[in-house]
């Protein structure tokens, strides 16, 4: 087969075709009970938030704040809400349910002095103003609770994006060998098995190439070019 700007081009769309294909079928699992491959990564959120409250719980209709607190942040994570508005959300909640009886834990998961988080508490269930020394506690869970959440939403999304790229590898290489077997010549063995070996190779290289198709044909056009240019 003649390789030139065209023939280069129209391999690198399929490829990149094939990694989309791939990619929007990993990505309907969505829509299967818990959120199929959405529901990848809650995990890390889920030991983050129970740092605070060890007695969250991801069932709905669960009466009580924070046992549906869970249920209410896996279901901004499957629905795919902005990182910034669940991380804002998942604060709100937790500091939510500060109060006398959470703050020792908080004060311990924060390393703020449990007295004056106590205090702090105490001040908010009453509505009493809050003086320095509380306003610096409530500062530094604020702080901690940030930290904590942020690291957890970053490994969340991290694991997301590595599990979700795995399976689209898997289900292209599926897709890439049916299609090697489908056009590869019955009556040669060695045919079958060569076309099958380009085709899974093909499979590997379509999601990592699906993203930069576009840019990666022009690039590959431009090659092409100038070395026929300076063949001339």
């Amino acid at each position: 087969m003649s390789i030139d700007t065209a023939t280069l081009g129209a391999i690198v769309t399929a490829i990149g075709g094939l990694g989309m294909a791939a990619c929007a079928l990993v990505d309907t699992t969505k829509t299967l009970p818990g959120g199929g491959v959405s529901n990848t990564g809650f995990d890390a959120i889920e030991a983050a938030v129970r740092i605070f409250l060890p007695d969250a719980a991801r069932e709905p209709g669960t009466p009580g704040l924070a046992a549906s607190l869970l249920y209410t942040l896996h279901s901004n994570w499957i629905n795919g809400v902005a990182a910034a508005d669940q991380k804002a959300i998942a604060k709100s909640l937790i500091k939510l349910r500060l109060n006398p009886e959470t703050s020792a834990r908080y004060a311990s998961a924060a390393d703020v002095d449990p007295a004056a988080l106590e205090e702090v508490a105490r001040r908010m269930v009453t509505g009493t103003p809050l003086e320095a020394q509380h306003t610096n506690a409530l500062g530094r869970l604020d702080l901690a609770l940030t930290a904590i959440l942020d690291a957890a939403y970053h490994r969340a999304d991290q694991r997301y994006r590595n599990v979700s790229k795995t399976w689209s590898a898997v289900v292209a290489m599926l897709l890439a060998g049916f299609g090697g077997i489908a056009v590869a010549d019955p009556g040669s063995h060695y045919s079958v098995t060569a076309q099958m070996l380009l085709a899974l190779f093909c499979g590997i290289l379509a999601v990592p190439l699906a993203p930069i198709t576009k840019d990666l044909t022009s690039a590959l056009s431009a090659g092409v070019k100038l070395a026929q240019t300076l063949k001339r």
